[in-house]
């Protein structure tokens, strides 16, 4: 067998390029397949995050309405005459209830109003309570003081047993802010519960609403109710962050969580393996089928390959064997006698003259690459972007898309400055317009995100300065500093006359950076090197092209500066020397 393979070429060509063709194939499909699970859970988490969220928004509203409702109630000044003093005969009672009853009809959510003097009138309700489950723990609560949110208890009415949730809240003399009474708004937790289950969580799962004492409030299952989220899922954590996922079970569920802090509950969402694990086998049956497939048809076809090329090389051998070369060259060691060793031993014969040919193809490969990229860059015609901006800005105007025109302008005159025909210098003027241009752009990508505003000294406006320079220190601020703050950021470009020279400083009252950050920053931007380069490069190439092309152009003392901002945020500036426009 070993003869068998060490005379012939195409005998171990044909076994290793099947092995090599197999093992790649194999290991393709097992990927294939992990990334498909990983693909098919993923998917499942990031539907059902996006089914909580929704479910998050439409339970803020909801409980929003009601507390909104029970401060209505407060305000009312028959409400306010009950609750204050003892009434007389029944009219006010009976304007009251019919009030409730209107109230409530409009929201199907709202099971039951009640409102409890702590005088002698009798309570009034919009439903007839025969007995309430109001929660004993809850009954404890200074219901005076603050308002809260019970869990879940059970009202026996004169039409069967209605579950639901309440907000109770004290109610107070408007003159005097004395406690007259008490209100109770019951959500039906049938609703809460139509809901979850209407939200089609991936993969039939069980979505789960939880109390601030992690018991289950409402559910998709109503069996679930009433139990504490251990009792449903054992290794569900002690402590969670506002959202995310966990395995359970043993990998048996997917378990995702979203909180609701307005009322300190917890929706969670139960999605089985199971369901979207079928995705999987099929995947994986599939990638068999396709790795046998092409391991069969490429088995095949290589070793008709192999045989229609070693064909011709073993007539190559013979023809090199008999050529006759001028020189004689440096041998070569021939390990084999196959196809390999004869083609090796005329090498040794034709390798100086291969090597110039080898030169001068890839002499002549470089100038045709070299050729084509010029010609490419001929092409290249800016005006062409120009007018079809300028006709999609009127096709916005004459559909009445105001903020599109106004940011496809804002981007064709950005674009018209950034390809100016290569020049490198600007007035001060054109360099403000190009960066008020982008932050155009960028404040109807982030609407209400922040403000902006600019400080020149009228007199520098015809100054000539390096172009670009304002634009990535902006961009900088924005996405490094007022995006990362919850309110609303400001931005200032401020341009003054500093005795020789001219000073750009741009200010954020973003999230800002630590002092150590900071020094070593500068100290970075001061001292160029390589190695420093891409330090700067993993942090911002805005700041690292800005501060190279100062020092370039204008010397070693001209370059960028970072320091702290009585704000809070960052502060970068610049100075460079003060040109006029016929001194360029």
């Amino acid at each position: 067998m070993k003869r068998f393979f060490a005379r012939s070429l195409k005998h171990k060509l044909s076994l290793m390029v099947i092995i090599a063709t197999t093992l790649p194939l194999l290991c393709f499909g097992f990927f294939t397949y992990l990334i498909a699970t990983d693909i098919s859970e993923e998917k499942a988490k990031q539907a059902g995050m996006n089914t909580l969220r929704q479910l998050r928004t439409q339970l803020e509203l909801m409980t929003k309405d009601v507390e909104n409702m029970s401060i209505f109630l407060i305000g009312d000044e028959s409400i306010q005459e009950y609750m204050g003093r003892p009434q007389k005969g029944t009219l006010v009672q009976s304007s009251i209830y019919g009030f409730l009853m209107n109230l409530a009809y409009t929201k199907e959510y709202i099971a039951n109003i009640e409102l409890r003097p702590f005088n002698s009138n009798p309570s009034i309700a919009q439903t007839t309570i025969l007995k309430s489950g109001f929660p004993v723990s809850e009954e404890g609560k200074d219901s005076q003081q603050v308002k809260f949110w019970t869990s879940l208890y059970e009202d026996l009415t004169v039409t069967g047993a209605k579950r639901v949730i309440s907000l109770v809240r004290p109610i107070r003399k408007i003159s005097s802010y004395q406690t007259i009474g008490e209100m109770t708004i019951s959500l039906d937790e049938d609703v809460i519960a139509k809901l979850l289950r209407n939200s089609n969580l991936e993969g039939n799962g069980t979505i789960l609403l939880l109390d601030k004492n992690r018991n289950i409030i409402s559910s998709s299952e109503s069996e679930n109710l009433y139990k504490p989220i251990t009792g449903v899922l054992a290794d569900y954590p002690a402590t969670t962050a506002d959202e995310g996922s966990f395995n359970s079970g043993g990998q048996q569920n997917t378990v995702l969580y979203y909180k609701i802090p307005s009322m300190d509950w917890t929706l969670v969402g139960v999605i089985p393996f199971k369901e979207y694990s079928a995705q999987n086998r099929y995947v994986l049956n599939l990638t068999g089928i396709g790795v046998f497939i092409a391991v069969i048809l490429s088995a095949g076809f290589l070793v008709l390959l192999i045989a229609r090329v070693t064909n011709p090389l073993s007539a190559l051998v013979k023809y090199l064997n008999s050529a006759n070369l001028e020189k004689p060259l440096p041998l070569l060691p021939v390990p084999t006698i196959d196809e390999v060793g004869q083609l090796m031993i005329s090498y040794n014969r034709f390798s100086d003259r291969i090597q110039k040919l080898t030169d001068q193809v890839k002499r002549n490969e470089a100038l045709k690459k070299e050729a084509d990229l010029l010609a490419l860059q001929a092409q290249i015609n800016p005006h062409f972007l120009y007018n079809t901006l300028s006709s999609v800005n009127w096709l916005a105007l004459m559909n009445k898309e105001y903020k599109i025109a106004e940011m496809v302008n804002s981007l064709s005159e950005f674009l018209r400055f950034s390809l100016n025909g290569g020049g490198e210098f600007c007035t001060v003027r054109q360099e403000i317009e190009h960066a008020q241009y982008y932050v155009n752009i960028q404040s109807i990508r982030y609407p209400e995100q922040f403000d902006f505003e600019i400080r020149v000294d009228p007199v520098l406006m015809d100054r000539l300065m390096l172009k670009l320079l304002l634009q990535p220190l902006i961009e900088n601020a924005i996405l490094h500093g007022v995006l990362k703050k919850e309110e609303k950021g400001k931005i200032m470009v401020e341009v003054e006359k500093l005795e020789q020279n001219i000073r750009f400083t741009v200010y954020d009252n973003g999230a800002g950076i630590n002092d150590d950050k900071r020094s070593e920053l500068n100290a970075l931007l001061s001292d160029i090197r390589p190695e420093h380069e891409i330090v700067l490069q993993q942090g911002s190439y805005g700041l690292r092209n800005v501060n190279q092309r100062l020092r370039l152009h204008y010397g070693s003392p001209f370059g960028l500066a970072l320091d702290k901002d009585l704000s809070g945020g960052t502060k970068v500036s610049f100075i460079i020397p003060d040109t006029k426009e016929d001194q360029q």
